[in-house]
Order: structure tokens, then sequence, then C-alpha cells
């Protein structure tokens, strides 16, 4: 089995790294993440032009800035994470671990934003928007800042990010499309389930189990958002 290991190096600079970061993938494991993350891209860029397009056909101009946020995120976290998954270990690599893991927090907040958008606008809807933007920014400025120093903390960061809308849940039954509905809380399922498998760090083919999580949850959520454009 081929071991990788992507040391950072410790040192008091701002853009150094702190301990050792894993990277035990065999060829096989590589090659199926590599897989999993091309068809993530090639899916990501004709699913996001289609729902540009029909989004400026049959929706208003706050819902196409709602779903062009929505898709920017969408893809900034897909290319991130293929180029932090795929690059070889470097120096480079740790830092686009920063970006990667950051990227998470912009693809929650920007797949809330065309759902809030639809919401009556009240103090609280509005509110959650800018909380969950806050939220996030706070989180990026965590990662790029703090690399590998609150992984934790970052991780329930996610979820409560992720879970923050059901705070709205009334709100979000009487607005939203139900077969919408049913897809944002399918695509919240399988993204807390496969951190089940982020974690569990010693089952070959983790990595790309995960990401293939990642996948099944991100094309729940654009479900979602089509739905909601379409009706």
């Amino acid at each position: 089995m081929t071991i990788f290991k992507l040391k950072q190096l410790a040192s008091t600079s701002v853009h150094a790294a702190v301990g050792v970061v894993g990277w035990d993938y065999d060829r096989a494991e590589l090659i199926a993440d590599g897989i999993v993350h091309a068809t993530g891209i090639i899916f990501g860029l004709v699913a996001a032009t289609t729902l540009v397009v029909l989004t400026a056909v049959y929706a208003t101009p706050l819902d196409i800035l709602g779903v062009s946020i929505y898709v920017a995120g969408l893809l900034t976290m897909l290319v991130l994470s293929a180029t932090y998954n795929l690059w070889p270990v470097s120096r480079a690599k740790w830092m686009l671990r920063r970006f990667d893991h950051s990227a998470i927090y912009v693809l929650i907040a920007a797949t809330y934003t065309p759902f809030i958008m639809e919401l009556p606008a009240t103090f609280f809807s509005v509110a959650l928007l800018v909380g969950v933007w806050c939220v996030a920014i706070f989180g990026i400025v965590l990662k790029l800042g703090w690399p590998g120093r609150f992984d934790r903390l970052s991780v329930g960061l996610y979820l409560a990010l992720g879970w923050s809308g059901v705070m709205l849940y009334d709100c979000v039954v009487e607005a939203l499309p139900s077969i919408a509905l049913w897809f944002v809380l399918a695509g919240g399922a399988l993204y807390s389930f496969g951190v089940i498998f982020h974690a569990w760090r010693r089952l070959r083919f983790q990595n790309a189990i995960w990401h293939g999580f990642v996948l099944l949850g991100a094309a729940c959520h654009y479900t979602a958002v089509l739905d909601l454009v379409l009706n």
C-alpha cells in the first residue's frame, strides 16, 4: 500500500501549519476519490448551467440573484474540493486544505440563500439570512487564520449552520413547495450521515464514500432549488 503523509511545518508564521495531517490513501482509494470528484464537477457544471437558464426564463430577477449565489457556492465547493483532494502532497496541498474547508461554509450559506429569499420579508427571515452568512464568514476566518486547530468546532459549526433553518420550519412549510422541502431535509440528512464516514479514518475508501455523500446531498438540494424555480 502506498502511504502518503501530509506534514505541516510548525512555526510561528501565520502561514505555517501545526501538527500532522494524515493522507493515508492507497492508489485505488485515490482513483475512486478522483472519479467521485470528476463526476461531481461534470454534472455540477451541466446542472448549474441548466438551473441558471431555467431561472432566467421562469423566475424573477430576485430569484435569479438567489440562484446565482447558490450556483457560485456549489461550483466553488466542487472545484476546491477536487483541487485539494487530488493535488499531490506538498506545501501547496496544505494551503488548499484551508480553502476546501472554507468552501463548505460558502456552500451551506449559498444553499440557504434562495430558500430564505423565497420567504416573506420578516424580521426573522432577514435575521436568519444575515446570521447564516455571518456564521459562514466566521467559519471561513477560523479555517484560514487557524488551520487544523479547531476541526471539531468546525464540524459542529457545519452541522449547526446546516440545520439552523429548522428555526423557521413553520414559515418554510407554508412558503416552499412540499417536494422542495423534502429534498432539503433529505440533503441535510445525507450530509449529516456522511460525517460518520468523514470521521471514520480507518475505513478503506472512507474519503471517496464521504465525498459520495456530499454529492448526494448536493444533488438533493439542487433538486429542491430547481423545484423552487419551476414553481
